[in-house]
């Protein structure tokens, strides 16, 4: 098969991911809407039959709280409706598809180049969609957190749709500076944590959204937690980035770091990431400050990716966006 043929369907499968994900956004989407909101519905029927108290001693927590904490008061009310419930596990299955979707994409991409396929900006772009797809489904097989769903497949989707409006590349060859095995240990690390960082991320969001009385969403400490794991994984990998970064540097170079702006923002995505696992273990912070500093080093992550390739010029200025 030439390579014409397989950048021709590197960019077809790129299509059908994002069809496919948006396919799966809406399965995950009615069945938060409709069987996470009738579930909620029983855990407040339920919690209405507890005690909770009276005069100054009553009980201040929310109905769902009180209904956890009293033990079978959640068996109350209608079951949430099957339809909703097997609208999530197709969307799980069509997420499935996307992923293989996605990464067939990448992988003729890879042949029909012949090098690492994360050589310019849409080619990243497309990988870290990927990475953040994979990040979800392999998180979903150790526990439940099919309501991030519809979150991580429409980040999926736009990204995918940025990458072929906005930096879509012709395949060919890159810069001399990217000839490099280092592509296959610096950039990939970067990516595969960019992935997790992209599912903490949105935890966080929903984290903030959800605030005290939005229920059709999860509680408050299962996105928290979700956050807290993803970003435990991931930090490991992003200071391995940078570090493999600096060794590529110094051979294409001459230089460990040049505070060249990609280096600065690296780093500084590294300090932010750092801040939110240091204040968690000696400060104990936890809920709102916890999540409103991981968000933060999130909005690094995503000016290191798209601000600094796209208005700022240095030695990483060769993503190829127009």
């Amino acid at each position: 098969m030439s390579a014409e043929t397989l950048a021709e369907l590197s960019d077809l499968f790129v299509v059908a991911a994002v069809l496919l994900y948006l396919a799966a956004m809406i399965g995950f989407a009615v069945e938060l809407a409709f069987g996470r909101a009738r579930a909620e519905t029983r855990r407040v029927r339920g919690a209405a039959r507890v005690p909770v108290g009276v005069g100054a001693e009553a009980d201040t927590r929310d109905p769902g709280e009180v209904a956890e904490a009293s033990g079978g008061a959640v068996a109350e009310g209608p079951e949430p409706p099957a339809w909703a419930r097997k609208a999530g596990t197709v969307a799980l299955v069509i997420a499935w598809l996307g992923w293989a979707a996605n990464l067939t994409a990448i992988a003729t991409r890879g042949l029909a180049v012949d090098r690492w396929p994360w050589g310019n900006m849409y080619e990243f772009v497309v990988a870290i969609c990927f990475a953040a797809v994979t990040a979800f489904l392999v998180a979903h097989l150790r526990q439940n957190i099919r309501f991030l769903g519809a979150f991580v497949m429409v980040s999926a989707a736009l990204g995918l749709g940025l990458a072929v409006l906005k930096f879509y590349t012709v395949a060919g060859p890159v810069v001399p500076a990217l000839n490099s095995y280092w592509i296959a240990i610096h950039v990939s690390a970067a990516i595969l944590a960019s992935g997790m960082f992209v599912l903490a991320g949105a935890s966080g969001v929903l984290y903030l959204i959800r605030g005290d009385g939005l229920s059709r969403l999860p509680s408050k400490d299962d996105l928290e937690k979700v956050a807290h794991k993803a970003i435990v994984v991931a930090f490991p990998l992003w200071t391995f980035a940078v570090i493999a970064g600096a060794l590529w540097a110094d051979k294409a170079w001459g230089r460990y770091w040049g505070w060249d702006p990609k280096e600065v923002w690296s780093f500084i995505t590294w300090i932010g990431y750092a801040a939110y696992l240091h204040a968690r273990v000696t400060a104990g912070w936890r809920g709102n400050k916890a999540t409103i500093v991981q968000l933060v080093a999130f909005a690094c992550l995503l000016f290191n990716l798209f601000g600094v390739n796209i208005f700022i010029s240095g030695l990483h200025s060769y993503a190829d966006v127009g």
